[in-house]
């Protein structure tokens, strides 16, 4: 029987360090202990087994969950944003119901009918950027999900229902904007309502803001139900379970909650990070203008998302910096071998994202942004998993590869953005995703969309 390696340093340091420098941690873990290791940190992660092993990651995302389970109650750091009634920390059968629920909202034709949507949202945008202006390219990204999001699964277009959303979700979003303040989310006795002038207090108070925009949009919904309304907020009101039993405004404000922390956030750092690498290696550009060429003028959205160079480097962006680095935790429910490792009841495990998606064996040089490499080669589920996998894969991938392609055309072949930020760009926390340090600063050097009807730009 092997024994599963333990990371040494002492767990108010592990804890430390992987509150402020995830990446590095995770690489010094790795060098200590090898691909499975099992840390101690004073806080609800306490004992925890961390693999990137994709032998290992398949067999706990394809166990029996009888011996395996994913329980949503191992996630509760998630909790003060998203509650406890949305379907990531739902349990057993009603986390299954609700799963099928949502899915066939972001499958299939039913995603593809958001395309001119998010084409026109950011077409409007770029329109708003002058030649010479300077961007936070995450904030202006931020701007896209945002719109996505609120008129995708709440139906809510400008105006001052949105600006409200919009600007309280933006003051609770402070609290995950830097490692630091990020550990009053990861560090559970750190909750401590202390007034206005305390973080956490901050906290509490928007997100009670928040409440009341969306209890008053679920009030209004069910008073004025419309037939012809597909945003999902819609679906979900009008849905029965299998007992014909409708969802409570509880359960309907956490899955919203869930929808739009999980839409919004993660999906305005991936198009972030591709801008930059875009930005920061032209030749990447250069590959990625000539493919898009081939399209000609009228480009067709359902050509554009097929495009093989713009896959690669949507997968490689996705690689390098993954917004979530680990995936759900499993918990070992009876006595299991995996890979040798004899596992008992208790123990809680977690596949490793990051540590997978920089295997030399699986991606050499992984510290390079090389798109060539989803090219050349095919990665399994569990060598390449950016959304997590099994039964807890995130429900909105197609949505979110969807909006970064179309976003990320429509701004290359629109704009000349020149990076001026300090460089190289690293990741840091922002909550529990991986994010640029610092800002992704730009100028626009050339903006197509604003210009007058003599093709001057202004």
């Amino acid at each position: 029987m092997k024994l599963i390696p333990r990371c040494s340093t002492h767990p108010f340091l592990q804890l430390f360090q992987w509150t402020l420098n995830p990446v590095e941690y995770l690489h010094q873990c790795d060098r200590e202990c090898g691909d499975t290791f099992t840390v101690s940190q004073p806080s609800y992660v306490n004992n925890i087994t961390f693999t990137s092993n994709p032998q290992i990651i398949q067999q706990i995302l394809t166990n029996d969950t009888k011996k395996l389970s994913a329980p949503g109650a191992k996630n509760q750091v998630l909790k003060p944003f998203l509650g406890d009634r949305g379907v990531i920390l739902l349990d057993g059968a009603e986390h299954r119901q609700r799963r099928q629920l949502l899915m066939p909202q972001f499958h299939g034709d039913r995603v593809q009918s958001y395309t001119d949507e998010i084409q026109g949202i950011v077409r409007d945008l770029i329109k708003g950027w002058q030649v010479g202006d300077s961007l936070n390219i995450r904030a202006e990204m931020q701007k896209i999900a945002l719109s996505v999001i609120l008129r995708t699964i709440f139906g809510v277009n400008e105006g001052k229902k949105y600006d409200l959303i919009e600007a309280t979700l933006s003051k609770m979003l402070k609290l995950v904007e830097s490692p630091v303040t990020s550990g009053f989310l990861l560090i559970p006795w750190l909750q401590k309502d202390l007034g206005t002038w305390s973080p956490w207090g901050r906290f509490v108070r928007d997100r009670a803001a928040l409440d009341v925009l969306i209890y008053a949009e679920i009030a209004e919904r069910r008073q004025s139900p419309d037939r012809d309304r597909t945003d999902i907020l819609s679906v979900l009101i009008s849905s029965k379970d299998a007992d014909g039993n409708g969802m409570s405004d509880l359960e309907l404000r956490d899955e919203l909650l869930t929808l739009l922390f999980a839409g919004h956030e993660t999906s305005a750092t991936a198009i972030a990070w591709a801008i930059y690498w875009i930005s920061y290696l032209p030749e990447v550009k250069e590959k990625l203008l000539q493919e898009i060429a081939t399209l000609g003028t009228e480009r067709d959205p359902s050509a554009i998302i097929k495009l093989p160079y713009l896959n690669a480097v949507y997968s490689e962006t996705l690689r390098i910096y993954p917004v979530g680095m680990l995936t759900f935790a499993r918990t070992v429910e009876e006595p299991i071998s995996i890979q040798g490792y004899e596992l008992e009841p208790g123990q809680t495990l977690v596949g490793c994202i990051y540590l997978t998606h920089h295997r030399e064996d699986l991606y050499p040089e992984p510290h390079l942004f090389k798109p060539e490499r989803f090219l050349e080669n095919q990665f399994s589920p569990y060598e390449y998993l950016p959304f997590g996998g099994g039964v807890r894969r995130c429900v909105g991938a197609a949505l979110a590869q969807l909006e970064i392609k179309l976003a990320l055309v429509e701004i290359i072949t629109s704009c000349h953005l020149k990076l001026t930020c300090e460089l190289p760009v690293i990741p840091t926390r922002r909550g529990i995703t991986l994010g640029p340090k610092g800002d992704i600063t730009v100028r626009v050097e050339s903006n197509t969309k604003n210009q007058d009807t003599k093709g001057v730009t202004i």
